[in-house]
């Protein structure tokens, strides 16, 4: 099953930081990691990463492996670089104050699977 972005911002709590209009895209996949060499090998394309890597390698390890949209989780908040670059790549980015595990684990309860 998919999840609309504007349904992760929801069960998150999200603040979106880039990509406002477009919380109708939907997602397909969750992947979850730091090491984007994790995300490169094991994500699939339409997924949603959540990461507490809040640079923009992440977003361009993204970009790189299409994935939809970013979640940025423990709080943290992306620096002026990834957000340019999300805005340049039209990747939607927002902000859980959730751990990784506890997001994984709503959107996973939410039916949104991983691969």
């Amino acid at each position: 099953m998919s999840l609309r972005l504007e349904e992760v911002k929801e069960i998150l709590e999200c603040e979106v930081v880039v990509g406002e209009d477009q919380l109708d895209l939907s997602v397909d996949l969750g992947c979850a990691a730091d090491l984007m060499s994790d995300v490169l090998a094991f994500s699939q394309s339409g997924s949603l990463l959540l990461t507490g890597l809040a640079n923009e390698q992440a977003v361009r390890t993204a970009d790189i492996a299409e994935v939809k949209a970013i979640v940025f989780v423990r709080g943290k908040k992306p620096n002026s670089e990834a957000i340019k670059l999300a805005e340049r790549r039209r990747i939607p980015l927002l902000c859980t104050k959730f751990y990784m595990y506890e997001a994984a684990g709503r959107l996973y309860a939410s039916n949104l699977k991983s691969r």
